[in-house]
């Protein structure tokens, strides 16, 4: 069961040029520094991954320049600006661009310069240079964390009541608790603004600090998104739903984009509560997520919501291979008919279901009434068992893809 389904490559470098043709060596330092690992594009196709927060998890960018680009330097000055205030180290390529156009550019803040053609060493040694510097000047705290590409774990309900905010909330405290002598950092966040009950489920405060965020997106930064977040324990992060009703629609693909990214820059692993509904922007959760939990019961609603959902992601042509379908109240390993009746559901919508929680009784309500996991509100319950199991799955597939891509 592939409780991770990452992509290919995770991008460290993006590269922004007119024309990529115009830098033959570049791709090959690229190459021989990280891998497969780097991107190019466009100034506006760059700008434009800029303003989603797709640039906001890069190591570095490489900002490519020569004379035809002189004609009008606004646009890239602009990205510099831009890349700087994310907080990403840039390398400025020049070819055959005058002294005061270089001199204009560097103003603006490129952290090192590099003439092209490549000198010999000349592109390793400034990436080792900027490396070092950053090591220099970070904290204590940040010298010996290692750089997060946290996994976006997204959970959505195929219909009303049927278990995903309890599989989210504690699939979260588990991801956080199993190891307490680890330092993988965990967050749950709840983006159902109308009626989601995270701060329920863990008894905390819907803090007005989500409302001012969500309300200007534009301006998101780590202090803002520091500041709507609730401490659980001291071992997770949450950021509830805001206190007042707010329409779903208050934020677009972009401003979700740039909150999950930026999450995902601090988190080991983000576990996101959707609401049971079909929003402007759930393209983008499924296109950041690495796994997009689907929870459903066997029942006709989820089995018509499911056609419906398949039939939009197609549509879209979004990543229908990410969803993992998740079965809650599954029957048991003696409900021979019930097995039976979830085979032929599954089979007739065609699809696979990976995961069959068991029914966790009366305990789970209990435990969500209390606010508290059933970690410690029901440690021996068979739901709270199976859970920690998928926990401990995305831990270990995480730590193997961690090291592979060492």
């Amino acid at each position: 069961m592939a409780l991770l389904k990452l992509k290919e490559r995770v991008i460290e470098v993006y590269a922004a040029t007119r024309n990529i043709k115009k830098f033959p060596q570049l791709s090959a330092e690229l190459t021989g520094q990280f891998s497969k690992n780097w991107a190019v594009g466009s100034f506006r196709e760059a700008m434009e991954s800029l303003k989603r927060g797709s640039l906001d998890s890069m190591e570095f960018v490489v900002i490519c320049v020569d004379e035809e680009d002189e004609k009008d330097l606004d646009p890239i000055l602009q990205f510099i600006d831009g890349v700087k205030g994310r907080g990403a180290k840039t390398i400025l390529i020049a070819n055959n661009v005058s002294p005061v156009s270089l001199h204009t550019l560097l103003r603006h803040g490129a952290d090192d310069f590099i003439p092209y053609p490549f000198p010999e060493d000349a592109f390793s040694d400034s990436i080792e240079k900027l490396r070092n510097a950053k090591s220099a000047t970070a904290t204590p705290e940040e010298s010996d964390a290692p750089r997060r590409k946290g996994f976006v774990l997204p959970v959505y309900g195929l219909a009303g009541g049927v278990g995903a905010t309890t599989f989210a909330v504690n699939l979260a405290w588990e991801l956080a608790s199993y190891d307490k002598k680890s330092k993988t950092r965990v967050a749950v966040i709840d983006l159902n603004f109308q009626s989601g009950s995270v701060a329920t489920y863990l008894d905390l405060p819907r803090r007005d600090a989500v409302t001012e965020m969500l309300t200007d997106m534009d301006n998101l930064t780590p202090e803002s998104f520091a500041q709507a977040l609730t401490s659980f324990k001291t071992r997770m992060a949450v950021m509830t739903a805001p206190p007042e009703t707010m329409p779903l629609d208050i934020v677009d693909g972009d401003a979700i984009h740039r909150l999950l990214s930026l999450a995902q820059s601090k988190y080991d692993f983000v576990v996101v509560d959707l609401p049971p509904v079909l929003v402007n922007w759930s393209a983008d959760v499924l296109q950041i997520a690495e796994t997009y939990f689907g929870v459903l019961h066997l029942d006709m609603r989820c089995a018509q919501n499911i056609m419906r959902f398949v039939r939009t992601l197609k549509a879209e042509e979004l990543p229908e291979e990410k969803l993992q379908y998740i079965l809650n109240f599954a029957p048991s390993f003696t409900d021979i008919s019930g097995k039976g009746r979830a085979k032929k559901f599954s089979e007739s919508l065609g699809i696979d279901i990976d995961i069959h929680l068991p029914i966790g009784g009366k305990a789970i309500l209990a435990a969500c009434d209390q606010g508290s996991p059933l970690a410690e509100a029901a440690p021996k319950n068979a739901l709270r068992k199976e859970i920690r199991k998928i926990a401990e799955a995305l831990i270990t597939t995480a730590n193997e893809m961690k090291a592979a891509i060492v």
